[in-house]
Formats: C-alpha cells, structure tokens, sequence
C-alpha cells in the first residue's frame, strides 16, 4: 500500500500508512539484526523487579481477570527476561515463549493459545502486517491478543519522544491503529488500560490457521 512521507528526524525518515495512521521508518533504516540484539541485551528487565512487575501490570491484571483457569499463553517477543511469563505463569497459567533472538522455538508457532501477549514488542516489527497475521493465527476462537506499546498521540511531540529515540522501535500505533487491526479481521477491540489493547476473536469464528 502506498504511504505519504511524514517527517525526517535526524537522518531517520519516516511514513504514515493512510489505512491504520501507523508510522513507521522508512524500510531502508531498519537496524541490522546484530543493532538489534545489541540493544535488547542491555536493557535491565529483571522478572524479579518489583517496579518492571508494575510496569507489565498494566496489561497483565485485565488479561488474568479474563483468563480461564489453567489458560495457554503465549509470550511473544518475550526477550532475555520473561517477567510477564513468571506473572501469568505465578497465577496458575501454562504459557510458552518465543522470541526471534532469544526463545525461538518453532514448536511455540505450532499451537494455538487462550490469549497471546505481546509487550513492547509490536514496536519492533519490521513487517507489522505479516505479523499481526502471525499472530492472530495462533488464537483459538474468542481469545485475546494482548498487546503493551507506547501509543502514539502527538505529531508535534514526535521528534523528540522518547520512544522514538530507541534505534530498534520502527513502528508506532495509535489506538486507531488497533481498531484498525480488529476490524480487517471483525474482532472486537478495547483498551483497557493506557497503552494497553485487546483484540478478541469472536468465539464463532472458525478462521483457518
């Protein structure tokens, strides 16, 4: 789909799509796999840490109050520190992990869960599509994926956000931009928290994986 420029930030060039009002940097400028890693090993998520527990509470305490008892979870992009996993896995719930650098376990995108979940991980995607598609495969009828990313509100802001800065973060949603993802598919989509959104399959949809 074509997309019309949206800004240039320090030599960094970014576009809007027109159909969900994502941006995203420009496809050339995406960090090289090697960037990548790099950045993730240096962040500090300790599952330990009390402060990063409250953190992925915000997702996490609206998806325990919906899980069945003894769900299947899946974590994706879950990093070198699965903390949401210890959380879900704390409250009585089987969850897998996958992701790219760190658990990438092909036999995780072999199931199908009660909810996926996905925290500061969307913001990395360099084929947001293709993954969200991914993603929505791996639901069984009425669960829920449940995506945590910085949402994007402000144009003028945006050079100087702090969320753009980091060199890995290539896509930024807004809310629309979920509502956008819910409804290609006729899911139902909610935020139940800052920065926090749900997308639900109807129970009656018999999609193919």
């Amino acid at each position: 789909m074509a997309t019309r420029p949206f800004q240039s930030v320090r030599g960094r060039d970014y576009h809007r799509c027109p159909a969900c009002h994502a941006t995203f940097l420009d496809p050339a400028q995406r960090p090289a796999p090697d960037v990548e890693r790099a950045e993730y090993t240096a962040h500090e998520n300790d599952p330990a840490d009390p402060s990063y527990r409250r953190f992925l509470a915000r997702l996490a305490d609206p998806l325990l109050a919906r899980l069945p008892p003894g769900a299947a979870v899946l974590d994706y992009g879950c990093g070198p520190g699965p903390a949401l996993a210890a959380m879900l896995g704390e409250a009585g719930h089987r969850v897998s992990l996958y992701d790219p650098f760190f658990h990438p376990d092909a036999a995780a995108l072999a199931q199908v869960y009660d909810a996926v979940a996905c925290t500061e991980a969307v913001e990395h995607f360099h084929h947001p599509a293709a993954e969200f598609d991914r993603l929505a495969g791996l639901l069984r009828p009425g669960g829920v994926l449940a995506v945590m990313t910085c949402f994007q509100t402000d144009d003028d802001r945006f050079a100087d956000w702090h969320y753009r800065r980091d060199p890995t973060h290539v896509v930024f949603y807004r809310e629309e931009t979920f509502r956008h993802i819910a409804a290609a598919r006729a899911w139902h989509c909610e935020t139940p928290a800052r920065n926090v959104a749900f997308l639900t399959r109807p129970r009656g949809d018999d999609m193919d994986r």
